[in-house]
């Protein structure tokens, strides 16, 4: 797997810890990590810090940094720095029962609505069209959305994944009449499903001015250790975005951390296809690989309580942690509730009172950390039954990953992988080299990637020709997010044939990723 020339910055942000490496040369030279600070940057800042103090690089040999961050997922989750959006839908008469933001959370919609704007366009299924783009209509809402002092807007098509072109006629439209009014198409976000796509479309929209500050306060931050190298973020299937192109869509940072995460542990133990477990100080991800990157959900996805449909791992989450309590009751419990980024002064085996997942996975001999003689006299029965309790309990979660009864290969990482030493499931363990910083390595040895997934008509367009015409849009996409044009590659092509329409049409997804550029 390339990782383009010279060392690489790699940082993840945990909800406990926020992680950094170095990578060259196909190695780890080091590692950092640092506790998570409340306004994320200012712990990404120590982390690369550390990690640059503990190598032996000038600062100039650094060519890029990578980072994965919850600035955005941040921001949605606790809906501050949004701004309000015009929300046009280019639907003529049809899907005006379900206006935009239907069910979305009171409080999060009250932020985000700006104006929502109906009008003529959209086309039907099989790509005839349900009414003419309306112009005169669009000039009226341009006029609104100056007068309502808006700065952003999601434009929405009904069907635009099988035809585009009203979306993006709309745009060019608004951008005449309005030039510094920022716009986000449902096509080039969200997949198959009107509302789904369009609240992603939403969602983007909302976030871009914080992404301007956000990315522009990560290049300061970068520029102020002394590093000239390019940054880059993380995105949701695993590859990397430059600085610009996460400015346009920052939704597409959302789950970077699992995701960084299974990308670190394919690299790190060379399995491309595997279960990757992570295990942090209050969460466990479980997650598959196939080829060496993240299996993508098939479902919509629950962000904050509304529904969207852009690309993110399947990945399934269960309350275990290092740092979770352990309850001794009728029965002995470990989770969901979790000491955190605290566990260095809660947990006993620190001098703490509070009895964690990490204490019994030291008194069971599954780890040396903190001070073991502090839970030599612990129950062996409260050790046994808590570590199969987690043991279980991940299980359980692997095997709902699965998609057979087979047990399969299994990567442990992870700070808090220390805490179980077999998962039922698993047909083989592995717990690579600097497995508690796998989500910085993921970061730092990701690649340029750009998806397209499409309706076609292969009635209208010949089989292989769509193929063609699909794969130059995904390739596109990664050059425009900053892969080097020559190195760009087809990674995957998912071709789904869509029995319920007419002119023998197919969906197809396809996946490009090339080297920095």
């Amino acid at each position: 797997m390339s990782i383009g020339s010279g060392p690489h910055l790699g940082v993840d942000v945990g909800g406990t810890n926020t992680d950094a490496v170095v990578v060259e040369g196909g190695e780890v030279v080091c590692a950092a990590k640092t506790p998570t600070t409340e306004d994320v940057t200012t712990g990404i800042v120590a982390a690369l810090d550390e990690a640059l103090a503990k190598s032996d690089l000038a600062k100039e040999q650094v060519s890029a940094v990578m980072i994965g961050t919850t600035h955005f997922t941040n921001a949605i989750v606790e809906g501050r720095g949004l701004l309000p959006t015009a929300i046009l839908r280019l639907c003529g008469q049809a899907t005006r029962a379900v206006p935009p933001l239907t069910d979305w959370p009171v409080r999060l919609r009250a932020v985000v609505e700006g104006a929502v704007f109906l009008t003529g366009g959209g086309h039907e299924y099989d790509g005839r069209v349900i009414s003419p783009l309306d112009h005169s209509d669009l000039e009226k809402t341009a006029a609104a959305i100056r007068e309502a002092g808006l700065s952003t807007a999601a434009i929405t098509s009904v069907f635009s994944p099988v035809d585009d072109t009203h979306e993006r006629e709309a745009a060019d439209l608004l951008r005449d009449l309005l030039p510094d009014l920022e716009i986000s198409l449902s096509s080039e976000i969200g997949s198959i499903g009107l509302v789904e796509r369009e609240n992603a479309t939403v969602i983007n929209s909302s976030l871009r001015g914080l992404a301007r500050r956000i990315v522009g306060g990560l290049e300061e931050a970068i520029s102020s250790l002394g590093l000239t190298a390019p940054v880059y973020l993380s995105q949701n299937d695993g590859t990397l975005m430059d600085s610009d192109y996460t400015r346009r869509y920052p939704v597409a940072t959302f789950a970077s951390g699992p995701t960084n995460s299974m990308r670190g542990a394919a690299w790190l133990s060379g399995l491309g296809d595997c279960a990757v477990i992570d295990i942090g100080g209050t969460t466990t991800d479980v997650g598959m690989l196939v080829h060496g990157f993240p299996r993508q959900s098939s479902v919509t996805v629950d962000v904050s309580g509304v529904r969207t449909n852009f690309r993110m791992p399947d990945v399934v989450s269960t309350g275990i942690g290092g740092g979770s309590i352990v309850a001794v009751g009728d029965e002995v419990t470990v989770g969901p509730e979790s000491v955190g980024y605290r566990i260095t002064e809660r947990a006993m085996v620190f001098g703490g009172d509070v009895l964690t997942a990490t204490d019994v996975a030291v008194a069971g001999g599954l780890a040396e950390i903190g001070h073991p003689a502090l839970v030599e006299e612990l129950d062996p029965g409260i050790v046994r039954d808590a570590l199969a309790y987690v043991a279980e309990g991940i299980g359980e979660v692997l095997d709902r990953m699965k998609t057979g009864p087979e047990p399969v290969p299994v990567v442990m990482v992870g700070g808090g992988s220390v805490i179980v030493d077999h998962v039922p499931g698993a047909s083989q363990l592995t717990r690579p080299s600097h497995f508690p910083v796998a989500n910085a390595v993921g970061a730092a040895i990701a690649e340029i990637g750009g998806q397209v997934d499409r309706i076609v008509s292969l009635d209208e367009t010949p089989r292989e020709e769509a193929l063609r015409m699909v794969s130059e849009e995904a390739m596109e996409r990664a050059i425009a997010a900053g892969a080097r044009r020559e190195t760009v590659t087809i990674v995957d092509i998912d071709e789904i044939p869509l029995a319920y329409l007419p002119s023998n049409a197919v969906r197809l997804k396809v996946k490009a990723v090339g080297e920095l550029g």
